[in-house]
């Protein structure tokens, strides 16, 4: 039964696969506009390509250095499956940006016709990306786990190799994130300071020689990077309690339970989340532009009910099967507090980073009175919205543990067993809807560019207020996604690291030393480096985007000075000179960060792994705060500037949208760059960890173990 269940997953991805397929030929078959359109639209196609390719091309040197690493310290199993982890998220990332920079131009000209054509191009984009993202996670990871833990007795060895994917995912997430991120945001703060700022000229003016960087960088950095990182959340998401399912074995032993079923019912419950992404496709339509928020609502909440009954169904049939007589229905309230949890910190998101509600209009409000106190307000809104997530986030963790010990009864071993699985199945029921988040998030960067296209194309105002409209509510779509993948990352991170400790404890001699408690210094250690990591990395982020829009600004300076005829509209800005910018600076600054994020938590495993599971405890904890906070910030002040534009506070060109545009510009790096990065670096340096403990095992637990 349990092998059987199995290849559900397999199956499922297929699926995801053929209607993901449908989806883009369906999106490439509509009208792209006129030649004008086309032509904008083939700027951007061919500036995307020319950034990803050149990506990705650094990243093969990276990714084959780790493989050969892996394969002589790990093993060559755990090297290749780090490979189809990276290569899967590339062929993700990929499919979902070409698609996007195609229906960029087929959404504005749907928007000629009326709101509701234009939602459904974008959304069928954004679900294309959607469900190939959670299609190739759950194909590559399923086929994995079959070829090596199910029925397989070898499970504490073979592992490792299923960790080596995920770590493969997060690895390539990384450099996507803050690569795409750097790409982006240098193009979208120049072009903005200069134009709109100094300039005096609308946004996407086709006279702003930044306006196509700009629109490139909305495709590399929001749909291939915020594609590999969910991706990579959601393959962690899956991995996690499989992990802990095989940490079960020891203990199931003793019960008489067979903990195959464990370690198979996650990739059942991930197949179930592709159908029902799929089935709340058709709930996403309107033809009211004041209702494109509740078409995505209806979407997302449709998929998850039909999520909770999957789950329901799964776990009673796991019930009605299990040899031991556990009741394993209580692992539905584990489940569903993930689920909730995820909905909950998405409504949550909306409230603090919506311009129909209060936090973004009181930092409209300060805009009044000029740049600080917008920045001001800003900030303190972004650090109050991180205290309900928090909250939420700790009783889901709560609620999925005493859930889960319920099923382990009298026996505390399993019972302790089952409630750190419960927390691991949280993760994933978070997850299990990821088609549909990825689809509702990649649509927001094409209804962005389309409102370029319609600017820059010099179409009626009508048709730029409707993809205004299509991208107002996109932003909003995108925290809330943000929301999701922290809080889903702090749930997978917190399992990978229960499992990380129990691999320690069951492979190092009882003898060795292990002492992961608060009263080890060595611990305090780690925790404290932990929690300087979110600050160190969002400064060398944060910093790669300063001086790339630097040097952006420079560059769109110098053209509206020396391109004569320029801000008059009778000459044609040298575009082409703003994506070398952002291209160079993003693939120049992208390797520290990312080559750090994989060799500091080996460096302290090699010098005691006590240190090592402090620093993952500090990564992790101030990490989610970190991540919760700059996202949400940076969403609050780019929709009080939405919000001013719309006609409040004097609208465009008055004093407050000034004040709005410099808050902005300072939030873009945070919520676009920083803050994703931020949010993968929690799994990263976790998921090493995991896939390094024989290594670390095989040093005695590292040079200074044993000292203290």
């Amino acid at each position: 039964m349990p092998e059987l269940l199995a290849w559900a997953a397999p199956l499922c991805a297929v699926i995801g696969l053929v209607v993901a397929a449908y989806l883009a030929f369906w999106v490439l078959k509509q009208d792209p506009g006129n030649e004008r359109m086309q032509h904008l639209s083939g700027l951007i196609q061919k500036g995307a390509q020319a950034f990803l390719f050149a990506e990705y091309r650094a990243l093969i040197i990276f990714a084959l250095v780790v493989a050969v690493i892996l394969g002589f310290a790990i093993s060559w199993p755990t090297a290749a499956a780090f490979l189809t982890g990276g290569i899967l998220s590339v062929i993700a990332g990929y499919i979902g940006m070409y698609v996007a920079t195609r229906a960029n131009t087929r959404t504005t000209q749907a928007a000629t016709k009326g709101i509701a054509g234009a939602l459904r191009v974008a959304y069928r984009s954004g679900l294309t990306m959607g469900l190939t993202v959670a299609s190739l996670g759950l194909m590559g990871l399923s086929l994995w786990a079959i070829v090596l833990l199910v029925g397989n007795e070898n499970l504490f060895h073979n592992i490792e190799a299923v960790d080596g994917f995920v770590m493969g995912a997060s690895s390539i997430a990384l450099f996507a994130r803050v690569g795409g991120g750097i790409y982006t945001k240098a193009a979208d703060v120049g072009a903005d300071l200069v134009g709109k700022v100094e300039a005096g000229i609308p946004e996407d003016d086709p006279r702003n020689p930044g306006v196509i960087a700009d629109n490139v960088g909305d495709n590399v950095g929001d749909v291939a990077g915020m594609g590999a990182d969910l991706y990579e959340s959601y393959a962690g998401a899956i991995l996690a309690p499989m992990a802990l399912a095989v940490a079960m074995t020891a203990a199931s032993a003793i019960s008489g339970f067979d903990a195959t079923i464990a370690l198979v019912i996650p990739l059942a419950l991930a197949a179930g989340g592709i159908l029902a992404s799929i089935i709340g496709l058709f709930a996403v339509n309107t033809n009211d532009s004041s209702k494109i928020a509740k078409a995505l609502d209806r979407g997302t909440f449709l998929t998850s009910g039909i999520v909770f009954v999957l789950i329901l169904v799964a776990v009673w049939l796991w019930q009605s099967n299990s040899n031991a007589s556990l009741p394993t229905l209580w692992l539905f309230g584990s489940c569903a507090a993930g689920l909730a949890a995820g909905l909950a910190i998405g409504k949550i998101t909306e409230y603090y980073t919506s311009y129909h509600h209060k936090p973004v209009k009181k930092i409209a409000d300060a805009s009044e009175s000029g740049y600080a106190t917008n920045v001001i307000e800003g900030l303190s809104t972004g650090m109050l919205s991180t205290v309900l997530p928090t909250i939420v986030l700790v009783a889901a963790v709560a609620i999925a543990y005493l859930c889960g010990m319920q099923v382990g009864g009298g026996d505390s071993a399993l019972a302790v067993q089952f409630g750190v699985y419960g927390v691991g199945l949280s993760a994933l029921g978070m997850l299990t809807t990821t088609a549909t988040t990825v689809g509702v998030d990649a649509y927001g960067p094409v209804a962005d560019n389309a409102g370029g296209i319609a600017e820059m194309a010099g179409l009626p105002p009508e048709i730029r207020e409707r993809t205004d409209q299509l991208d107002s509510v996109g932003n909003t779509t995108a925290a809330v996604a943000k929301g999701f993948a922290v809080s889903s990352a702090a749930l997978t991170a917190l399992a990978l690291f229960v499992a990380f400790k129990t691999n320690l404890e069951a492979k190092l001699p009882t003898d060795a030393g292990l002492n992961i408690t608060l009263d080890n210094p060595f611990v305090i250690v780690g925790v404290i480096i932990g929690a300087m990591m979110p600050f160190f990395f969002g400064a060398m982020t944060m910093g790669a985007v300063s001086r790339a829009a630097n040097a952006m600004i420079i560059e769109i300076r110098r053209q509206f000075r020396e391109i004569k005829g320029l801000l008059e509209g009778k000459a044609e800005p040298d575009t082409e000179a703003c994506v070398r910018i952002s291209t160079q600076a993003a693939l120049h600054e992208m390797m520290l960060p990312g080559i750090l994020a994989v060799v500091i938590p080996i460096v302290l495993g090699l010098l005691d792994v006590n240190i090592l599971a402090g620093f993952l405890i500090g990564v992790l904890a101030c990490g989610f705060l970190m991540s919760v906070y700059m996202a949400n910030t940076g969403g609050a002040w780019d929709n009080a500037k939405k919000y001013i534009e719309t006609g409040a506070h004097g609208g465009k060109g008055s004093d407050a949208h000034k004040a709005a545009v410099v808050g902005d510009t300072v939030g873009d790096p945070f919520k676009d760059t920083s803050g994703p990065s931020i949010n993968i670096l929690i799994k990263v340096v976790t998921v090493v960890s995991l896939v390094f403990v024989p290594f670390f095992v095989s040093l005695g637990g590292g040079f200074l173990h044993g000292v203290l």
